[in-house]
């Protein structure tokens, strides 16, 4: 059985160890577009459609973020690729989470944006297992379009609507095959907590202060596990701080990437 291909974007031309950006849910590469704008002249920036998202393929592979993270070191490692810094926004947390516990030693530094690294209970479980179930039945996305109110917060609800027609048509170009495979993903993920606890080099946690999927405390319970982490709580800013306030975010990124490279 073959392996999907996953697709990869070089937004910026750099030098030294690439900064790797991986995507939420259920968006693709783009929603990183306005951050990277924000951030200085450095390393070199690479976006990852993750399976069945963007201009990835799905292919057969099974619902397992283990799987999209083997997948990611394989591409990368493939164009050459033999370090990185992984940043993940939500569902990107939850793949550069497995990446740092499935490839150890290609991760140099991690930056965890709206995300957790506990597992879902049981409610959000099968939440995500009957949202898989609608998409797939129906073959259609009704079942998340309605995401982008919850990705945004309320000061994007009144400062902020550019963002909103965005949001919907990244939402709505995705695949069914690939909301689905997203959802059963995600809920069969287990609590990667432990793996904060072992990785050695530095963690950027950031999270919006409006945030209400993966709130602060979230956030917290990720800084209080990991050897070496920072906490930035973006004010204004809910489940997308890196599309809502891109320079806040660009600038924990850049503090990051400079403590990888610490003497």
């Amino acid at each position: 059985m073959t392996s999907p291909t996953l697709a990869t974007f070089q937004l910026r031309d750099g030098a030294g160890v690439p900064l790797v950006l991986l995507h939420g849910f259920p968006l693709d590469h783009r929603m990183w577009a306005a951050m990277v704008d924000e951030l200085p002249p450095g390393p070199r920036i690479v976006a990852v459609d993750l399976p069945g998202h963007g201009h990835s393929d799905l292919g057969h592979l099974p619902p397992s973020l283990d799987a999209a993270a083997d997948l990611v070191h394989t591409t990368l490692r493939g164009q050459g690729e033999g370090h990185a810094v992984v940043v993940g926004l939500s569902m990107g947390g939850y793949v550069a989470l497995a990446l740092a516990e499935r490839h150890p030693e290609f991760v140099r530094g991690l930056g965890l944006v709206d995300t957790k690294s506990t597992a879902d209970d049981d409610e959000v479980r099968e939440v995500r297992q009957q949202v898989a179930a609608a998409v797939t039945s129906s073959q259609n996305l009704d079942a998340v379009i309605g995401m982008a109110a919850k990705l945004l917060g309320p000061t994007s609800e009144r400062e902020r609507r550019v963002h909103y027609p965005a949001v919907y048509e990244w939402i709505r170009s995705q695949s069914v095959a690939g909301v689905a495979w997203a959802q059963r993903a995600m809920a069969a993920r287990p609590d990667r907590t432990a793996v904060l606890r072992s990785f050695t080099g530095p963690v950027a946690v950031v999270v919006g202060d409006e945030d209400r999927i993966t709130p602060e405390e979230d956030a917290q319970h990720m800084v209080d596990a990991a050897v070496d982490a920072t906490l930035t709580v973006v004010p204004g800013a809910a489940h997308l701080s890196a599309l809502e306030e891109p320079a806040v975010v660009a600038k924990a990124l850049v503090d990051l990437y400079g403590r990888v490279h610490r003497p």
